[in-house]
């Protein structure tokens, strides 16, 4: 988005003293854009033209964003507000903001994001919050973003995404939250998300992922697991996409290379819709003796000493099923033997 940014500003010629501009802006004529990037700010300017179109605030220096910050800014777009240094946001700072599309405030410092975040931004179709300090996604903060396509919350401290804060992001096609510090991926949390195409969750702390939390994922193209702690998977979790096409990406797991998973991807690469990408680059981390091993190396290895145990096993319980019968069959003779005898002796008697 930053790149389009620099192509308009310099295809269009800035207002000669303008005193629709605000002091240290730019203002490019018959565009309606309004580069106020790196100026040192600390606070949104005032006397910004009420037609404008984009605004990039970008690179300054305004911690907190105060309520009412874009009053009367009905005609806004695109805000850029990246690399800012926000940490706060006020209640409604984001109001009169109806028809904006994209609002970038990647590269900040904000820890978390108010109830009222959404309420403003019904018309909102990308929304970037990557390179934040954000710790949870609460149950209001995005539920009014009906119209939004595309969500970057990549490069937070997320440890949490409260079952239904995804709930009102029904047209979401790309979601985003690699580099975080999710530990499960719980059945609920993507309930809503009919139309989603990409998932991305690596270089997160994934250990567990519920059997149906991936059910409702009716369009899902490409799910990045990479870089987790993933040890083993549920072969049903993955045959619930019912979808066209899904591209898996799970390498750099710490896999607990055994026959069960063996089974699993021997399944999963079986199955026409899904695809593992990376299968070639998966590694085992357990057992010792196979750590740093390709899984697709040993594969074929890996259900050989369950095999060897099941067999040395059933060859015991037959040759004492074959010792006990013999036993008993000899047990069974002398036992007749001594009979035999006895009846003789008692004839020679009578």
């Amino acid at each position: 988005m930053l790149s389009i940014l620099a192509l308009l500003l310099v295809t269009v010629s800035p207002v000669g003293a303008s005193k629709r501009c605000p002091h240290l802006c730019l203002c490019y004529e018959s565009s309606d854009l309004v580069d106020c990037h790196a100026r040192g700010f600390v606070q949104v300017p005032h006397g910004l033209p009420h037609g404008t179109w984009l605004l990039d605030l970008g690179g300054n220096n305004l911690v907190e964003l105060r309520s009412r910050a874009f009053a009367g800014l009905w005609s806004l777009r695109i805000l850029v507000l990246s690399s800012s240094g926000l940490q706060l946001l006020q209640p409604q700072a984001l109001s009169s903001l109806s028809f904006l599309e994209k609002l970038d405030m990647s590269y900040n410092e904000l820890r978390r994001l108010p109830p009222d975040f959404s309420q403003s931004l019904s018309s909102l179709r990308e929304l970037r919050l990557d390179h934040n300090h954000l710790e949870s996604l609460d149950l209001q903060s995005l539920e009014r973003l009906e119209s939004l396509e595309k969500l970057d919350l990549s490069h937070n401290h997320i440890q949490m995404v409260e079952l239904g804060a995804l709930r009102g992001l029904s047209r979401l096609r790309h979601l985003y939250l690699q580099a975080n510090q999710l530990t499960a991926l719980q059945e609920g949390t993507l309930t809503m998300l009919l139309g989603l195409e990409v998932l991305l969750l690596g270089q997160n702390n994934i250990s567990r992922i519920e059997t149906e939390a991936l059910a409702s994922l009716h369009s899902l193209s490409l799910l990045g697991l990479e870089d987790n702690q993933l040890k083993h998977l549920r072969f049903k979790t993955f045959l619930n996409l019912h979808t066209p096409g899904t591209h898996l990406q799970l390498a750099g797991n710490p896999w607990s290379c055994d026959c069960d998973l063996h089974r699993v991807f021997s399944k999963l690469l079986s199955v026409r819709h899904l695809h593992v990408d990376d299968y070639r680059n998966i590694t085992c981390h357990e057992p010792v003796q196979l750590a740093g091993a390709s899984l697709a190396w040993v594969d074929s290895q890996l259900c050989f000493a369950e095999t060897a145990t099941v067999l040395v096993i059933t060859v015991t319980v037959l040759v004492t099923v074959v010792a006990a019968i013999v036993m008993a069959e000899r047990n069974r003779k002398k036992n007749q033997g001594k009979g035999g005898g006895d009846s003789e002796s008692d004839m020679q008697e009578k």
